[in-house]
Parts: structure tokens; sequence; C-alpha cells
């Protein structure tokens, strides 16, 4: 497998990178993405490919679950992340992405024993909001109940990232606006948001979870 990964360098080396010497040139001492994209670390999810992007126009977030958690007195890699990404960066937009056949839903959907993972466990404590709601609700079988848990999850992960305060107050000024997207792997469709419910997002390309403008006060 090193052996391929080596291979795949030493092509993008000789062939991608020539092809985009001015790109890589131009962000060789500066980077301005335009929007934070939080996915799942799953293998099966390329922020950059499912989007079309370039290097320099994500900032991106990867971990089990696409977790967010709220806001709190000792901040993690994510809260770090977040933070200057939306106040350094200032990136004008905030993905949180599911996916489907999540590992870390299905997990916590099916109430996998995770004894012998004791770190995930934990971690997908962040999910606990989406799984109480998940739980209330009747599911017609077992994949029916992960895809709706999946869906809960980016619900209750655009709530936490709104604890925190360079999120609340980029919302308050008007310059920043969360998505909540779904990846389809078998389909590569997604579904997105509106603050009620999951539509396509092909069919609905300006849909958008939360966008608040500057308050005025008197």
């Amino acid at each position: 497998m090193m052996k391929e990964i080596i291979d795949g360098f030493l092509k993008f080396q000789k062939e991608a990178f020539p092809d985009r010497v001015t790109l890589f040139r131009d962000l060789a001492t500066q980077q301005s993405p335009r929007a934070l994209f939080i996915s799942c670390s799953d293998s099966r999810l390329v922020p950059e490919l499912v989007t079309q992007r370039e290097p320099g126009d994500l900032f991106v977030i990867r971990n089990a679950g696409n977790i967010v958690p709220s806001y709190g007195p000792e901040p993690g890699g994510v809260t770090a992340s977040v933070e200057y990404a939306v106040s350094a960066l200032r990136v004008a937009d905030i993905v949180i992405c599911g996916h489907s056949d999540c590992g870390a839903m299905t997990a916590i959907a099916t109430c996998q024993c995770l004894d012998h993972m004791p770190a995930v466990a934990s971690w997908l404590r962040y999910a606990d909001s989406a799984k109480v709601v998940n739980e209330s609700r009747p599911h017609t079988d077992r994949p029916a109940k992960v895809a709706a848990m999946v869906r809960e999850n980016v619900i209750a992960q655009l709530a936490n990232i709104q604890t925190h305060p360079s999120v609340r107050l980029a919302l308050d000024e008007g310059r920043v606006t969360l998505h909540g997207w779904v990846y389809d792997i078998g389909s590569g469709g997604i579904e997105a948001f509106n603050g009620r419910t999951f539509v396509s997002l092909a069919e609905n390309p300006d849909v958008h979870a939360v966008s608040q403008h500057r308050r005025h006060v008197a």
C-alpha cells in the first residue's frame, strides 16, 4: 500500500503539480478559503472531490462522525480550527457534512458496544442529543434508523457550532452562513437541511440551514 501512495506522490509531482504551478506559487505564502467544510474521516468521503474544489478553496476539518463539540473552557482541535477558520480566515460559509453508511452513526443508532474503543465511545457522546431525538421516533428498519441518525447528527452539530463565540459573532454580523449536508455514497447525491427538513441540493442549490444578518440596535 505504501508503494502505491509513494507512486501517487511521484505522479503528482511529475504531472499534476506542473499543471497547477501558478496556483501553488500563489498558495505558497497565503491562503484564503471561502468555506469551512466539516466532514467525517470516512475514506469514502473526500470533500475536495465531491465539491470539485482546488487546493486553497476549502478549510477542512475531518473526524469520526463530523462532530463539533459545544464550546467549552478547554479548547480541543476542532474548536481551535473552527475559531481560526472563522476569526482569522473569515470564511463565508460553514458546511457540516454527514454521509450514508456512517460507521460512527451506525454504532450509536444500533447501540453497539464500544468498550474496546473507549476514546471513540467518549467522542461520540457529543452526538447524544441526536441519539435522544432519534430514539424517540419510530423507524421502519435498521437502515432507516441509521439514515435518520445521520441526519439528526448533522442538525445537532449545527446547533453545537453555534455555541462557539466566533461563530455567534460571525452570524450576528451577517458574514457567515451555515449549511447541513448528507452525502449519499452510492448515488453521489447530497441532501441539504433547510431549517426544517432535508431536500435535494441539486434541486435547491440556494438552500441553507442558518443565516443571520446584523441586528440594528436603536
